[in-house]
């Protein structure tokens, strides 16, 4: 999946890019291994907008930069703290005809006998990572959970059918991507016993602690 967002260069750096803000546009910049370093601007409503759709795993054609658009990935997001709206990006470009190694995420999909019984789906895995073609990077891969049945049932990366073109990129075919747990019952604790001899036995002491200490200083004086 490929979408387009406008942008152009920017000249204002420092605080002159604080201007960028007010008008609804932040800074950007655009690198790679045959793009120098570009400082760029754009929408900061486009980008968002883009970004709801693209992810960092999805190619984004970036026009108005160069004399034809840019395919790049989302490197990098800068949020502000308080708004957490965007507030500077970082763009990969692609090398024209190399592949991209990317994480994509995971996403499952189907209903499980087993968590319909009352059990837990464990996800071990969150996303993916892989390497492809620009055109072939997926938006994410689907995991079909409907296979686990039992309490122990497992997914592995192996058991994952890639999209055409897409290919693992380091990963082990063994490794979990996702389990069947029991759920396990929290035993209520029982409210300790009290030892009403013991309690009986310590009042009976005090009590003789008391009259072993003798009369008042009054009796005493007579």
């Amino acid at each position: 999946m490929v979408v387009t967002l406008a942008a152009s260069k920017r000249e204002e750096k420092g605080k002159r890019a604080s201007a960028l803000f007010d008008a609804g546009n932040m800074p950007a910049v655009v690198y790679g291994p045959k793009q120098v370093s570009t400082p760029i601007t754009l929408s900061i409503g486009e980008f968002e907008k883009v970004f709801r759709s693209a992810g960092e795993s999805s190619v984004i054609e970036l026009t108005g930069v160069e004399a034809s658009p840019l395919q790049v990935l989302v490197h990098d997001v800068d949020n502000d703290p308080v708004t957490h709206r965007p507030r500077h990006v970082d763009f990969y470009a692609i090398e024209k005809g190399a592949k991209v190694e990317v994480a994509v995420p995971i996403t499952f999909i189907g209903e499980s006998a087993a968590v319909k019984a009352g059990n837990n789906l464990v996800k071990v895995m969150h996303e993916l990572e892989i390497e492809a073609a620009p055109a072939d990077l997926p938006h994410d891969i689907e995991v079909d959970i409907s296979t686990l049945a039992a309490v122990g049932d497992q997914i592995h990366v192996k058991d994952i059918k890639l999209p055409t073109g897409v290919t693992l990129n380091g990963v082990d075919a063994e490794e979990v991507v996702a389990l069947i747990q029991e759920v396990q019952e929290e035993k209520e604790e029982a409210p300790a016993a009290i030892d009403m001899d013991a309690i009986e036995v310590e009042q009976k002491g005090k009590g003789e602690e008391g009259a072993e200490g003798g009369a008042p200083e009054e009796a005493k004086a007579e």
